[in-house]
C-alpha cells in the first residue's frame, strides 16, 4: 500500500502494460534526460525529432529508434505511433520570444502538431479496437508537456483550478494543446494527462536559451551575467531529473483527463539565481541588467498540492544541488566535445 506523502515510483516494469514509448522532441533538453530514464526502466523507446532545436548526439550510446521527422507531417506521426503503448509529447515551439516573432508558426507547431499526435493516437486505438474512459488499462497513454504560460495574468501561485489568462501566443498555443488533450479524453477516452512544467534546468541544455543555461553560458563566454529587466521577476526552478520522474509517474498512472502543476513551490528571483550561479561557478562575474523581455510574466511559481496528492510525487533536488550538477555536466560536455 502506498504511504501518503511518500514518493511513489512507477510500478515494476515487468508488470507494466506499457512497453513501447514514443517521445516526440526526444533529442531536446528534457527529451534527452527522459529517454535515459525510460531506457533505464526497460522501455523500448522511439524518438521523433526534426532536430530544429534538439541534438542527435544527445542520444548517442542509447538503444533507441530515432526517426528524423516533424510532428506537422501526419504520415510520419502515424507511422511513429503505430504499435506504441504510450506517447510523451514534448515536441513544440518553446518560449515566449519565439512566439512573438512568429505567432503563426507557434500556432502551427503547438496546436496543429499536438492535434496530429492526438489524431494518430485515436487512429491507433481504433486500429487495436480499444476504447477506454477514466483508466489507461487499455488504449494509448499520452502525456502532454505544457507550462504555466497559459495562466498568464493570474496571480501566483499557479494552480490547476485558476482560469487561464495567457498574455503571449505561446501561452495561448499551450492552452489550446491542454484543451485538445482534455477534449480527446472526454470525447474518445484517450488516456491524456497535461503537465505544466515549472522553469526546468539541468544537463543537456547547452542549446537552450532558458535562463539557467543562458546565465551559465554568459559566465563562460563573456565573463559576466546579463539579466533581463531588474532581476526581481520570479520563477519556480525545477531540476530536470525531478521533472522526468513526474513524467514517468504520469505515464504509468491510471489518472486521465487531468492537468498537473509540476514544479517545486519555491519562488526565486532572477537576481537570487544569478548569485547562486556565481557561487556554484566560483565566479566573481559582474551582474548586469538589460531591458525587460516583452510579454514576460513578472511573478511565477506553482502550488503542487494536486500532484503530491494524486501521483504522490515530490521534488528531491534543491536549487543549489541542481545547479551544481548542471555546471558539472556543462564542463564535462565541453570536455568531451573538444577531445
Amino acid at each position: 500500500m502506498a504511504v501518503k506523502g511518500k514518493n511513489r515510483e512507477p510500478r515494476d516494469q515487468n508488470r507494466s502494460r506499457l512497453r513501447r514509448i514514443l517521445v516526440t522532441g526526444g533529442a531536446g533538453f528534457i527529451g534527452a534526460n527522459l529517454v535515459r530514464l525510460l531506457v533505464e526502466h526497460n522501455y523500448e523507446v522511439t524518438v521523433l525529432d526534426n532536430l530544429s532545436a534538439g541534438r542527435r548526439d544527445y542520444l548517442d550510446w542509447f538503444p533507441v529508434e530515432f526517426i528524423h521527422g516533424d510532428i506537422l507531417d501526419r504520415t510520419t506521426i502515424e507511422r511513429a505511433i503505430t504499435g506504441k503503448d504510450g506517447v510523451v509529447h514534448l515536441a513544440a515551439q518553446t518560449g515566449v520570444p519565439s512566439s512573438l516573432r512568429d505567432p503563426r508558426k507557434d500556432c502551427e507547431v503547438n496546436i496543429l502538431g499536438t492535434l496530429n499526435v492526438l489524431e494518430a493516437c485515436r487512429a491507433e486505438n481504433a486500429r487495436k479496437g480499444e476504447r477506454t474512459h477514466n483508466t489507461h488499462k487499455s488504449g494509448l497513454r499520452i502525456v502532454f508537456a505544457s507550462s504555466n504560460a497559459p495562466l498568464g495574468r493570474q496571480s501566483p501561485p499557479a494552480t490547476e483550478d485558476k482560469a487561464p489568462l495567457p498574455i503571449s501566443p505561446y501561452g495561448a498555443s499551450k492552452l489550446a494543446g491542454e484543451a485538445y488533450c482534455l477534449a480527446y479524453h472526454g470525447s474518445w477516452g484517450l488516456g491524456t494527462v497535461a503537465l505544466r512544467f515549472g522553469n526546468v534546468y539541468g544537463p543537456f541544455s547547452e542549446h537552450k536559451a532558458s535562463v539557467v543555461a543562458k546565465l551559465f553560458k554568459d559566465i563562460s563566454a563573456e565573463g559576466r551575467i546579463v539579466v533581463d529587466g531588474d532581476g526581481q521577476q520570479t520563477r519556480d526552478f525545477i531540476y530536470v531529473g525531478d521533472l522526468c520522474r513526474a513524467i514517468h509517474l504520469a505515464l504509468e498512472s491510471d489518472v486521465c483527463g487531468e492537468v498537473f502543476q509540476v514544479a517545486t513551490g519555491i519562488e526565486t528571483t532572477i537576481d537570487q539565481l544569478a548569485e547562486l550561479i556565481k557561487l556554484t561557478s566560483r565566479s566573481d562575474a559582474p551582474v548586469l541588467h538589460g531591458p525587460p523581455r516583452q510579454a514576460d510574466v513578472r511573478q511565477n511559481y506553482s502550488a503542487i498540492d494536486k500532484i503530491r496528492r494524486t501521483l504522490e510525487w515530490e521534488p528531491r533536488v534543491d536549487l543549489r544541488l541542481g545547479l551544481q550538477m548542471t555546471i558539472e555536466w556543462f564542463h564535462n560536455w565541453v570536455s568531451v566535445r573538444t577531445q
